[in-house]
């Protein structure tokens, strides 16, 4: 029977919170695409995702055993090493969807929980092996794979349809993107919220709750496929935009390629226990597909950010996770400032996000965030400036007059004198 102390019910509940941020950071995953061809509207888009996350959590356990059982010596770290994996987890989460940035939760996680394990145990506490092979390697293949899938399979749709018809073909590319949103929603619930079930598994058998071994209880596959469905349906809009508009301008057909390629790819790591990112995969996907459609364009701008994002994380995750548990070794008092630090920090990230609000209706840039008209463009202002204003309508007939000469001044003749005689 699971027993609980004040420290387990912490972690849990912290671990439930990562689960929610995971889940509205990386609606994105799966629905971006979708929602910027106009496949489906940005609610009925997050409400589907939400509930097969819900679904794909019950499908599989084997992502959550590499982190409970693979990654890291459960003998060797206590609850607090856990709670402070999560603080480093959650902050970079939230900090990375401030700036609208598609990180990866999962390496986020790994960070996290590797920082503090190091700073609790030594290095020798974490599994060098399984970090290498079904962390690190993942990470690096992932995006790569995923980006000539998509390239390929986006050439290989348009060639299939180029002797379509157009209308038809689009419907039938939109209902094929959408199908394949599904599928990544389905695989991304697979994937992404076993890692919080595997922490949460790995909290209960540090604190002694569980046995060494243990797979996690019905009750933990429930509560975070619960909380990662409630997170998804509330939609990382900030992240959509960019996936969706930011790296790319998608076609239906390029959609359905990118998201079919990164479907495949999710729940085929899922199967074999990979700890992959969502994120990862499907930002390849969908730059392949950009790449695949002739006169397609990737906004590399954008895709380098993406790419220093992804490779802080891991490292950033990490130095929080280690200071973080650096204070709980104090005691009771220094997990409680840990917290409220969590806690405040949060709150000043969201009250920030304020200031400027991305949400279903500007997701598509279709209204200016906050109201505000968009400022015209230097290339805008410029041609402004030398374009001509475009003559009036003419509603009469029009006659020239030209107004003849004046005449010129008459001089009058001068009679010469009669000679004398």
């Amino acid at each position: 029977m699971e027993s609980f102390s004040l420290i387990l019910a912490i972690v849990v509940i912290t671990a439930l919170a990562f689960d929610f941020t995971n889940g509205f950071h990386d609606t994105a995953n799966a629905m971006a695409t979708t929602i910027s061809t106009g496949a489906l509207k940005p609610k009925v888009a997050v409400a589907m995702s939400a509930v097969l996350n819900l679904v794909g959590a019950f499908l599989s356990v084997e992502v959550a055993n590499t982190i409970s059982k693979g990654l890291v010596d459960e003998s060797g770290i206590r609850p607090e090493v856990i709670f402070a994996a999560l603080v480093g987890a959650i902050l970079w989460n939230l900090l990375t969807w401030l700036v609208g940035l598609p990180s990866s939760s999962s390496h986020a996680l790994m960070g996290g929980l590797i920082g503090a394990t190091i700073a609790s145990a030594g290095v020798s506490a974490v599994h060098g092996g399984v970090l290498i092979t079904k962390v690190l390697i993942p990470a690096i293949a992932a995006p790569l794979v995923a980006g000539i899938a998509g390239l390929l399979s986006t050439r290989l749709t348009y060639r299939l349809g180029r002797k379509s018809d157009g209308k038809a073909a689009e419907k039938g590319h939109r209902a094929g993107q959408i199908a394949s949103a599904g599928l990544v929603s389905l695989a991304h619930g697979t994937n992404d919220a076993q890692k919080t079930m595997g922490v949460i598994t790995l909290a209960l058998i540090t604190g002694g709750a569980l046995a060494p071994g243990s797979n996690p209880p019905t009750w933990v596959i429930v509560s975070a496929g619960v909380a990662i469905a409630i997170g998804t349906y509330l939609g990382g809009w900030r992240i959509i935009r960019t996936m969706g508009k930011g790296l790319t301008d998608l076609q239906p057909q390029q959609g359905f390629a990118a998201q079919t390629s990164a479907a495949t790819a999710i729940l085929a790591s899922s199967h074999l226990g990979f700890s992959l990112s969502t994120t990862h995969v499907v930002s390849g996907s969908v730059m392949g597909a950009g790449l695949g459609r002739k006169g397609g364009v990737v906004r590399w701008s954008t895709a380098t950010r993406m790419f220093i994002a992804w490779g802080l994380t891991l490292p950033a995750a990490a130095l929080v996770g280690a200071g973080a548990e650096a204070v709980t070794r104090l005691g009771d008092w220094g997990t409680a400032a840990v917290a409220v630090f969590l806690v405040a920090s949060s709150a000043a990230i969201w009250k920030i996000s304020r200031r400027e609000i991305v949400d279903h209706t500007n997701v598509n840039g279709d209204t200016p965030v906050d109201g505000a008209e968009e400022p015209a463009g230097v290339v805008t202002q410029a041609m402004a400036a030398v374009t001509p204003p475009p003559a009036s309508p003419v509603t009469e007939e029009l006659t020239a007059t030209i107004p003849a000469p004046a005449p010129a001044p008459v001089t009058p003749a001068t009679t010469p004198p009669a000679p004398a005689v």
